[in-house]
């Protein structure tokens, strides 16, 4: 475990979030990819059995989360249990239904109060340290799964209500402006995947949906088509190909060494994100943070009525030809940054 002096707000902060991104990846990931996919199995017994087994795993996501971030912290293994079970119960994902009298889950829960029970539950597992000695085994997931837990489950409508509050005020400026809404969101999401931020984390914590969530995804898919494009002469196959494949924080070091990489990743998006509006692509909270990654961004515009042709165009052909454009317009023409310089990878 590290020692206090190196938890400062920034450092406790930054290991909450990196443990979160990673938790909602592994928890989203099959449900978002297998859905869209085995709908079309109909009623296949085995489609339909794996179909909710990845639903049930997506129901522990705030579970996952919670034991990520404690393992950032370097928690022993109890310890990280009982942080993901405090998460688990401050998410929200399973609600007592007094109507049925039974415990219901769905969804993933509200990943911000996720966060919130997750970095407190970390906290007093750091302030109590060593004092429960020999009953730590019973004492730490009373007091801190269960003290966690409550203190998690009283702020729940609270947050919840600001997080809903955050997606609906965003998807209603994308109906009231959608081309200009759907461009500031493409390129926020084209420049937050290369940032230590996760665009999966935001999409899901603020609720995105709809074109908003197909705007968000685009921008993803943007800079994600970018970077291979720019990437693919430059670097070795094995980062190029990483990169396509969803590794795309991989550049965050380009990113801050040359920010001058962001003028095609945004020019891309901007372009891309036309499409968006004018087709109505849309998403849910758990697509718009993928993009291209596991084809979930194209699965979900497919699943919400884009048909098969406008698909392939708008998520690779526009893409695409905005990312050759932006590498001749920047590079060859206006002599604005040098390929190699630029891209790189350093790692």
């Amino acid at each position: 475990m590290n020692n206090n002096e190196e938890l400062s707000p920034k450092v406790y902060l930054n290991k909450v979030l990196a443990g979160t991104a990673t938790g909602i990846i592994v928890g989203l990931i099959p449900n978002a990819v297998l859905a869209a996919i085995l709908k079309f199995f109909g009623d296949n017994v085995f489609a339909v059995t794996l179909t909710q087994v990845a639903v049930i795993f997506q129901i522990g996501t705030p579970l996952i989360i919670g034991a990520l971030v404690a393992m950032q912290f370097g928690l022993n293994p109890m310890q990280m249990m009982v942080t993901g079970g405090a998460s688990f119960v401050g998410s929200g994902v399973v609600k007592f239904n007094p109507d049925a009298g039974a415990y219901i889950g769905a969804g993933t829960g509200d990943i911000i109060n996720t966060m919130i029970t997750a970095a407190l539950a970390v906290g007093l597992i750091l302030l109590i340290g060593n004092k429960f000695g020999s009953v730590s085994i019973v004492a730490t997931p009373i007091v801190v799964g269960c003290g966690a837990g409550i203190i998690g489950v009283w702020l729940l409508p609270y947050v919840t209500k600001l997080t809903t509050a955050i997606g609906n005020l965003i998807n209603t400026f994308t109906t009231l402006q959608p081309i200009l809404m759907s461009i500031l969101i493409a390129c926020s999401f084209a420049f937050l995947i290369i940032s230590p931020i996760s665009t999966v984390a935001i999409g899901m914590a603020i609720q995105l949906g709809g074109v908003s969530a197909g705007a968000a995804a685009m921008g993803v898919a943007a800079t994600t088509i970018v970077l291979v494009v720019n990437s693919w002469k430059v670097n070795k196959s094995g980062v190029t190909i990483a990169v396509a494949l969803g590794a795309m924080k991989m550049m965050m070091p380009n990113l801050f060494r040359k920010p001058i990489i962001l003028l095609p990743c945004l020019f891309t998006a901007i372009i891309s994100a036309i499409p968006v509006a004018l087709f109505s692509i849309s998403g849910t909270p758990a697509s718009a943070g993928f993009g291209l990654v596991g084809l979930v961004g194209p699965l979900a515009s497919l699943d919400n009525g884009l048909s098969i042709v406008l698909v392939a165009i708008c998520w690779l052909v526009v893409p695409i030809a905005a990312a050759l454009l932006g590498q001749f317009l920047f590079e060859k023409v206006l002599k604005l940054y040098d390929r190699q310089d630029v891209f790189e990878f350093k790692g």
